[in-house]
């Protein structure tokens, strides 16, 4: 199989995206579960250290229960779970009760099956594709879950860190020297942000998943790739914040999080690295 989709470009990209379908559909559930199973974690937690019983609560993970309507409770059959298509033919709507089912669900569908065929067909079916998918994949997931909760899970950055080094222990995307640095320095920088502007203004700029998550990019293009994605991810989110204060009236003590540009960067970075580092005047 895996020598025909390496002998077949046109057939590796239609599998990804069939892929990317498929994978876009679990990641929703991710977006929506992973919070609320990391919330109900530490509730468990408080509970322990304040020396009570843990309250007791249904089995909730990301397979049980299953999926279903938020507004009416329906269960979601297998014909209503096709990836996209489920979406279209119910015109977005829940058929027990017609509640509009949000946009986001195909959105992320599309962004998952588009990304993961551009992956391939920029590397290939090999090692380095496998790993260009496994990184747009949680990047996708990063993004949702930061845009709805100002959180980057330590359970979706840290093992993405780790794969980063794994790959690159072959040179997949950065030699190996680079990619340990580059997760150390990505850390760190971020990390000697967040305390100099405590320590001048009382005050938390950013949480400490965006510096996991910048350890992570850092882990899986060297440290060479860090400045374009600093400042890629910087100057949007400069922009976007800049926009929704005159235009939304987005108030500047309401924070704004960092992990959705972090991710965009490094989805640049992913096919863009060189030309991005030669701004700079750095090459790997």
């Amino acid at each position: 199989m895996l020598d025909t989709l390496q002998h077949s470009p046109s057939l590796a990209v239609g599998t990804a995206a069939v892929l990317g379908l498929l994978v876009g559909s679990f990641l929703n559930v991710v977006i929506h579960r992973l919070p609320r199973i990391l919330e109900r974690d530490w509730a468990r937690q408080a509970a322990e250290v304040r020396g009570e019983a843990a309250p007791a609560l249904e089995p909730y993970n990301l397979v049980v229960p299953r999926s279903h309507c938020p507004a009416c409770g329906h269960r979601i059959g297998v014909l209503e779970n096709i990836p996209l298509a489920s979406w279209l033919w119910q015109r977005g709507k829940c058929t027990a009760c017609g509640k509009a089912i949000s946009l986001r669900y195909p959105l992320v569908e599309l962004a998952a099956a588009a990304l993961s065929a551009a992956a391939v067909w920029r590397f290939g079916a090999s090692a380095a594709g496998l790993g260009a998918l496994l990184l747009t994949w949680a990047l996708i997931a990063l993004a949702c879950i930061d845009f709805d909760t100002q959180l980057l899970p330590d359970d979706i950055t840290l093992p993405l860190l780790w794969l980063g080094l794994l790959f690159n222990l072959q040179g997949v995307y950065a030699p190996l020297e680079a990619a340990v640095v580059g997760a150390m320095a990505g850390y760190l920088s971020l990390w000697s942000v967040y305390w100099l502007f405590k320590l001048t203004t009382g005050r938390e700029g950013m949480g400490y998943g965006d510096f996991k998550l910048l350890a992570a990019l850092g882990a899986w293009f060297g440290w060479t790739a860090l400045p374009s994605v600093i400042l890629l991810a910087s100057v949007v989110g400069a922009m976007v914040g800049i926009a929704l204060m005159v235009f939304a009236r987005h108030g500047r003590e309401v924070p704004i999080p960092f992990g959705p540009y972090l991710a965009g960067a490094g989805l640049l970075a992913l096919y863009f690295r060189e030309p991005l580092g030669a701004l700079f005047g750095i090459h790997a």
